[in-house]
């Protein structure tokens, strides 16, 4: 953890806990925006306008979040012009390290070691964790956004001019329902599979579970349509599948939410599938990165031996498109 700049103590997976032993994730610290006329965003300021080769975008495959913004990238066809580094699946005592794993990248901006580094080059006195992703602006040397909700919202509409897409993740007459429904799939899904795995307590432990598996029925049952709203796919979708993928390979294993496997859910299994085989998204999907990564966490499995499966994941990566 970097505290004023510095870095101070080796990684652990949790740092904040309530007074109940429930996991506090920690709030994203760097909120600008890329916009098409470079005009200020929701939050922070100006000055980043859509321009191509302009941002990278750091990410790690074993991490939901990022995935969020690289299934958008894909979908929103932006390849060409955001590039990508992928950072090594293990969490090093430094954090997110760089290289060393195949399918990991070395810095090449920097030649930084760790990702800590490029905080502090974006501010000197950072106080936090380095997290990803990370989406930098080349040209100006900073910092743009460290939040994935942010950048899955840019990826949308912000380079709309350079690449025009018929696909809208975020559209207009959906907002309203788009805007209840990801808070619940956040706190007791997304989030809600870390709360149970880094719980310090039965108690909020139970409360946790209860909430993924409230969830994830309330989703089977939502699902009469392709996706959750019906026949359009949107930016609830693909927060939904990066939980869900990693779910039977990670987290019912790892984090203790083993009252059910997403293969327990019919809906629930199909529409994953449905999502993965959607232009690109399989190339988001890393299950050696994923099992590596969440199996690293010595606090939860000490030895860190890594699981070869599950099978049925394995298997529904390898089909063809």
């Amino acid at each position: 953890m970097l505290v004023d700049g510095k870095w101070t103590e080796d990684w652990q997976p949790v740092q904040k806990a309530d007074e109940k032993g429930r996991f506090v994730r920690q709030v994203s610290s760097f909120r600008n925006w890329i916009t098409p006329d470079g005009s200020a965003g929701p939050t922070g300021e100006g000055g980043f306008e859509a321009e191509a080769g302009r941002y990278r975008l750091y990410v790690a495959l074993i991490c939901p979040w990022a995935s969020r913004t690289l299934i958008a990238r894909k979908l929103k066809v932006l390849e060409d012009l955001i590039p990508v580094t992928v950072v090594h699946p293990v969490l090093s005592d430094q954090g997110w390290q760089f290289g060393g794993y195949p399918g990991a990248e070395e810095d090449p901006l920097f030649g930084a070691t760790y990702m800590h580094e490029l905080y502090t080059r974006a501010d000197p006195h950072f106080t936090g964790r380095a997290t990803v992703p990370v989406l930098w602006d080349m040209k100006r040397g900073v910092m743009v956004n460290n939040e994935s909700a942010d950048i899955l919202r840019m990826f949308d509409t912000a380079f709309e001019r350079l690449v025009p897409s018929d696909l809208r993740l975020y559209p207009d007459d959906l907002a309203e329902e788009i805007e209840a429904l990801n808070p619940v799939i956040y706190d007791r899904l997304n989030n809600g599979v870390y709360k149970a795995g880094f719980a310090s307590t039965q108690e909020a432990y139970d409360e946790a579970v209860a909430g993924v598996f409230e969830t994830l029925d309330m989703l089977e049952a939502r699902l009469t349509g392709d996706y959750l709203f019906g026949d359009r796919l949107t930016e609830t979708d693909i927060r939904t599948f990066v939980t869900l993928i990693r779910f039977d390979a990670a987290y019912h294993g790892l984090f203790k939410t083993n009252l059910r496997q997403i293969a327990d859910y019919p809906r629930l299994s199909a529409y994953m599938a449905r999502i993965l085989n959607l232009p690109g998204v399989r190339e988001t999907v890393n299950l050696d990165h994923i099992t590596r990564g969440y199996y690293s966490i010595k606090a939860l499995n000490p030895a860190r031996i890594q699981p070869v499966g599950p099978a049925h994941i394995d298997r529904l990566l390898k089909q063809t498109q």
